[in-house]
């Protein structure tokens, strides 16, 4: 079955569920389960590739663990593992205080997640088309990042929901405006559902990253900031489908409550919107003032709006 006719029927599945009442539910649902089979796929290639690799998860919260065998635990004792055991801890994981922890990124996914279904017969039937997918294999992964765009695109039917989407033309507009480089420090400080950040990553793929170290410096460099829990989960996830590794620099926060002028020198970032700040000149010394970066960044967001609205 193709990627496209899987996600069909998972969707005409969960219609059947009493407990998932319209489209957002729906979307959020389908986002912790997709999320949770990623992870699981993306750790099973760290761990032929990497040396002492430890997935973020514990092992019998993992995918491979409960979910991938067809025939397993389903009804009410799939509901209650759920309920009672999947959140619980997930949402409580212990993370290391430093950064890029992929645990911590795990737990923001979940810290206000929740499993509307309320047939565990059903819950089955979509986790078994959900484990059809290998999100390890290029093609696959490509044509499900295509489909999530979709998913993504019927947010703006879904009420309230719809403001987390902004349409990809613009998205792409201004990030081929911006002209984004491995790098170049990049943030989008109300991130949505992380259209801004793909397309800038995809901008990237295709005109400068040759090299291994270049998608280094790339993934290393983006920062992203979304406050509300469904738009922050879907970004994550859309993260992990575009092939970064750790997207823990998507952060569970509130741009604006924190005050402008508390910002420090160092949390200064190249683009912002667009508008480039260049913080070194030739000689790799300073060009610009705090207070100069300050308005560069300032300008940036003015006009990133003006844009938008235009």
């Amino acid at each position: 079955m193709s990627v496209r006719n899987t996600v069909k029927s998972i969707q005409d599945i969960m219609r059947q569920d009493s407990g998932v009442d319209g489209d957002a539910q729906r979307i959020s649902q389908l986002c912790w389960m997709f999320f949770l089979k990623i992870i699981d796929d993306q750790d099973q290639q760290l761990e032929l590739m990497q040396d002492g690799y430890r997935s973020p998860i514990p092992a019998d919260l993992r995918w491979r663990t409960w979910a991938a065998d067809p025939e397993g635990i389903t009804g009410d004792e799939l509901l209650s593992f759920i309920n009672t055991q999947l959140f619980p801890q997930l949402k409580e994981l212990s993370v290391a205080g430093k950064q890029g922890d992929r645990r911590r990124v795990v737990r923001d996914v979940f810290e206000d997640a929740y499993n509307y279904m309320k047939s565990g017969q059903l819950l089955r039937q979509v986790v078994n088309k959900i484990s059809e997918v290998d999100f390890n294999n290029l093609v696959e992964r490509q044509h499900f990042g295509d489909i999530y765009e979709q998913v993504l695109n019927d947010l703006q039917s879904a009420g309230n929901a719809g403001e987390y989407y902004t349409p990809r033309a613009v998205t792409a507009f201004m990030v081929d405006r911006i002209d984004p480089r491995p790098g170049e420090s990049l943030l989008d400080p109300a991130c949505g559902t992380g259209g801004f950040l793909t397309c800038a990553i995809r901008h990237m793929r295709e005109r400068y990253v040759k090299r291994v170290a270049d998608e280094q410096a790339m993934q290393e460099s983006l920062h992203g900031v979304e406050k509300k829990q469904l738009p922050h989960m879907l970004c994550v996830t859309n993260m992990l489908l575009h092939g970064i590794e750790n997207p823990s620099f998507v952060r569970r926060d509130n741009t604006l409550a924190r005050p402008y002028i508390s910002y420090t020198l160092g949390e200064i970032v190249g683009i912002f919107g667009r508008h480039e700040v260049h913080q070194k000149g030739p000689s790799g010394k300073g060009t610009h003032s705090q207070s100069q970066l300050r308005r560069g960044a300032g300008a940036g967001i003015r006009e990133c709006c003006s844009l938008i609205r235009g």
